[in-house]
């Protein structure tokens, strides 16, 4: 059996090239917005007022609900809670 090996879970998991780079912006994002909501010690409400969403929302990011997620919300909201958002783009390996 040969192993294969991927740059990251999300190539491993996914075939389209397009919906693995998404996946692995918004994950990224997603774990910067928890680290910041930990980091201040926000409840989920706290962080809902904050974040201009509702509670159940920070309960689906605090929980890695990727798919409850769109890219532009995360951006947005990423750059409410102070975070500055930058993007690389490179020919691809």
């Amino acid at each position: 059996m040969k192993r294969e090996r991927y740059a990251s879970v999300w190539d491993a998991i996914e075939d389209d090239p397009a919906v693995a780079e998404n996946l692995k912006l918004r994950s990224s994002l997603m774990v910067a917005l928890k680290r910041r909501i930990q980091r201040e010690g926000l409840t989920q409400a706290q962080a809902a007022k904050l974040l201009g969403v509702t509670q159940p929302r920070i309960s689906n990011l605090m929980r890695g609900k990727i798919n409850a997620f769109s890219l532009d919300l995360l951006v947005g909201m990423a750059t409410t809670a102070g975070l500055r958002v930058t993007m690389r783009v490179q020919k691809a390996a």
